[in-house]
């Protein structure tokens, strides 16, 4: 984001209230463009059944479930780019709801 003097143009702002059991994925192009040996890239269906198929668990153990599925994809192949992923996730009530 910092590649450019003014971006203000290019950054919005929106609140959102997550439910229980909402949450929000982040990611850079680093993960579906991942490439393997073959140079095929791990794609975001992947990164999507995983995402559902590990849902049900935390946010701590569904981001090393997603970046061992793109690692496991490349193989030995080198990295080119960032793999940055984010799982933010509610998982109760807040204190002004109780």
């Amino acid at each position: 984001m910092a590649l450019h003097d003014e971006i203000a143009e290019f950054i919005s702002q929106i609140s959102i209230e997550l439910q229980l059991g909402d949450g929000i994925v982040l990611y850079t192009d680093g993960i579906p463009e991942a490439k393997d040996i073959h140079k095929k890239q791990y794609g975001v269906e992947p990164m999507c059944e995983v995402l559902s198929k590990n849902w049900h668990l935390s946010a701590q153990v569904i981001k090393p479930a997603v970046i061992d599925d793109v690692r496991r994809h490349i193989g030995y192949q080198k990295v080119f780019d960032d793999i940055t992923f984010l799982v933010l996730k509610r998982r109760e009530l807040g204190l002004e709801k109780k």
